[in-house]
């Protein structure tokens, strides 16, 4: 049942808890939320925030990246402003990451319609799709294809559950694949005066601080390999002595221990830097417990601000494959090694939303973001890009997200005043 709003300001709360109830309603398979990238679910809550824009009387459009745009008016006064985020979410994930951004966007458009404020540029917000890397094993999709720097290898990757490849999920949307291929932005860059993104923080340090809302500084790039197989030998586990094995188990184990090292001397060295082992798994059609296991798959990804830093711990790793396999008698294959760039954000847009944080009166300070998020992909274009974070207790990235609607509240308030 929806409440009633007690005064003006409630109603925005109202309709934020009402639209996220009714987008994880239509989002939940069980666990959690689950909208795949390109998928029938991601296109249904977009459905959902169009439906909401139009009530109010906003301008919807929807872009040949399959995006949609609200915007106050339909007519175009120049370069505006952008607010944007994600609409799809990991596996069994979170309501809130991705959501939160573009429903604040919306929220920020009712208010200046409803007090009848304009602000002296346009803003439009963005729902964008195919954020995660879960589904395609790339990150930024929907933002890529939007601004022309999707590959034809990434058109190919295939999707975790169906196999089909990010061409046929895009062409399933009729979004036009030549101009993907081609290198075309479906936007005109032009367009766009800043790129803002409210998220959720998906790490404890907000939450530890005491911090409802903090302005981004910049979010870490990575390097990535989704699947990296470890080749050695099968063989009876009572029947082969140390000396003669050839374990895929170990030798992965060895190479894991090794760059935990690595990691963490470089991090007493004062750099930013984090590595995941996310999967980690033998042959399920061999694997027994009497078995040495002749072969592994894993994946890896080194995260940090820094590109030198990135492509340093990434060398670390294939030397010490190498070093491994000569002494353990594997090898290692490698799958497309993918890279994202880290990204900075606009000091401009830092300061603006520092200073509205200020104005009321919440005790907070900058952060930079350990997750990767759309804002990279415009700023890395040169276009002045910002980041405001909620606190979000209980991690992300799984069904337990925790954003309090008021914290959700006074990121929206801080978008608007730093418009005005």
């Amino acid at each position: 049942m929806t409440a009633t709003p007690k005064t003006l300001d409630d109603r925005w709360s109202v309709l934020a808890n009402d639209l996220f109830a009714q987008i994880r309603s239509i989002s939940t398979l069980g666990i959690g939320v689950t909208r795949p990238s390109y998928g029938e679910n991601e296109t249904q809550a977009m459905k959902v925030i169009e439906g909401v824009a139009l009530e109010h009387g906003l301008h919807c459009q929807w872009d040949d990246a399959s995006n949609l745009w609200i915007s106050l008016t339909q007519a175009n006064a120049g370069p505006a402003v952008v607010i944007g985020s994600h609409m799809d979410s990991v596996p069994e994930g979170g309501n809130y990451d991705g959501l939160a951004g573009v429903l604040a966007g919306l929220l920020v458009l009712l208010q200046f319609k409803a007090e009848g404020v304009w602000p002296a540029h346009p803003v439009k917000v963005l729902a964008l799709r195919g954020e995660e890397s879960a589904w395609f094993g790339k990150a930024y999709v929907g933002s890529l294809a939007l601004t022309g720097q999707l590959s034809c290898a990434d058109l190919q990757l295939k999707h975790r559950e169906t196999g089909q490849t990010l061409q046929e999920a895009m062409q399933n949307l009729n979004i036009p694949i030549q101009k993907v291929q081609g290198g075309q932005p479906l936007v005109d860059l032009q367009s766009i005066s800043a790129y803002l993104e409210l998220h959720i923080e998906q790490g404890p340090a907000m939450v530890a601080r005491h911090w409802p809302v903090s302005p981004v500084t910049g979010i870490r790039g990575n390097i990535r390999h989704n699947r990296i197989r470890c080749l050695g030998e099968t063989g009876h586990s009572g029947a082969v002595p140390r000396w003669l094995r050839k374990d895929a188990v170990l030798a992965v184990a060895e190479l894991l221990s090794r760059l935990d090292e690595h990691w963490r001397v470089l991090q007493q060295m004062g750099l930013d830097l984090v590595m995941t082992c996310g999967i980690l798994s033998t042959n399920a059609r061999s694997h027994a417990v009497s078995v040495i296991p002749g072969e592994v798959e894993f994946s890896f990804e080194v995260r940090s601000q820094n590109a030198e830093t990135l492509e340093q711990f990434y060398q670390l790793m294939r030397n010490e494959c190498e070093q491994i396999a000569q002494g353990r008698g594997v090898r290692f294959e490698f799958d497309r090694k993918l890279f994202t760039r880290p990204a900075v954000m606009d000091p401009v847009w830092i300061n603006k939303l520092l200073q509205a944080c200020i104005a009321q009166g919440i005790d907070t300070e900058t952060m930079p973001s350990g997750a990767g998020h759309d804002a990279a992909v415009f700023a890395n274009l040169g276009i002045p890009s910002g980041m405001l974070f909620i606190r979000n207790d209980r991690g992300s990235h799984n069904p337990n997200e925790a954003m309090e609607i008021e914290d959700f509240m006074l990121g929206v308030n801080v978008l608007k005043s730093a418009l005005l």
